[in-house]
């Protein structure tokens, strides 16, 4: 019977759990976070849990992950620059946000800086209206002088969030096809598909958070996978999402932002078991890291 192994990768430590189905038996194992490359760490600390278990990496039919990794990139500021594309008219809804102060009566407050700065958004000619309708098609050629600019600029990836593209994304589609044609390896993030909910700011913002810890992330976990690979590895790779559920290893690269809380949502998950074992309906669950507690 295959064996399950789950792991947590923390700023200081990567911890690891391993199930082995046939005897039953648990095992715990607590390895160094290795902090330039992620990777490298935990891709050793798993063989050495495996080891001491005596189960190798073939035996290995499932493997959850969940990880602070990209709650810490946003937290350093150590993220890629990000370029927007954005509707005219919208370049600075990072900085106009809501209009509300989470601290009313402080006349010093001072917000956090975008993840993308102004001289790295556009507003593009396009338009869809609030029922969907296009009234407005992108430019090809507008994308294409400004894709030349963020390439000369060293922006390292993309985010595009238009107007009402909830409703219909064509537009974001169509831009996107430019900028895949013209730059095929930028880590693209789309809002109709990152966030595709009413009001322009959290659409925006959560969009170019994705782009800003999407090429750190998708490079740690392809590493993980093409390592895992070469030991042997051949089951199934999930990641833990800031939801409590779990997506694939694709999806994840992909949108690395649903896993901001992940971490702390495994913490909370495995507490609510514990409490149900222990007949304890009401917790409260602490997780204490080397860069943030939850």
């Amino acid at each position: 019977m295959a064996a399950e192994l789950g792991f947590d990768i923390g700023g200081t430590f990567t911890d690891y759990a391993l199930h082995d189905a046939a005897s039953g038996e648990l095992h715990i194992h607590k390895s160094l976070t290795t902090p330039r490359d992620p990777a490298e760490g935990a891709m050793r600390g798993l063989s050495d849990c495996l080891a001491v278990a005596g189960i190798c990496h073939e035996q290995l039919g499932h493997i959850l992950h969940a990880t602070t990794l990209v709650a810490n990139i946003l937290i350093e500021g150590r993220g890629a620059r990000v370029g927007l594309l954005t509707t005219a008219g919208f370049r600075d809804i990072l900085e106009m946000r809501t209009e509300q102060r989470y601290a009313i009566y402080d006349l010093f407050l001072k917000f956090p800086a975008p993840l993308s700065e102004r001289q790295w958004r556009r507003g593009l000619r396009e338009r869809t209206d609030r029922d969907g309708r296009v009234l407005e098609t992108i430019d090809a050629e507008e994308i294409r002088r400004v894709l030349a600019e963020f390439r000369a600029g060293g922006v390292e990836a993309l985010a595009v969030s238009f107007l009402h593209s909830y409703r219909n994304p064509s537009n974001e589609r169509a831009a996107a096809a430019v900028i895949r044609a013209e730059w095929p390896e930028v880590p693209l993030s789309l809002s109709s598909e990152i966030a595709p909910e009413i009001r322009e700011y959290p659409r925006t913002s959560t969009t170019v958070a994705n782009a800003y810890v999407q090429p750190l992330l998708s490079q740690y976990l392809r590493r993980l996978e093409t390592g895992l690979g070469d030991a042997g590895f051949g089951g199934r790779f999930d990641m833990m999402l800031s939801s409590g559920s779990i997506t694939p290893l694709r999806m994840a690269a992909a949108q690395p932002i649903r896993l901001v809380e992940s971490g702390p949502a495994a913490g909370v998950v495995a507490a609510q078991r514990y409490g149900q074992l222990a007949g304890r309906r009401n917790l409260i669950s602490f997780d204490m890291g080397g860069t943030t507690a939850k």
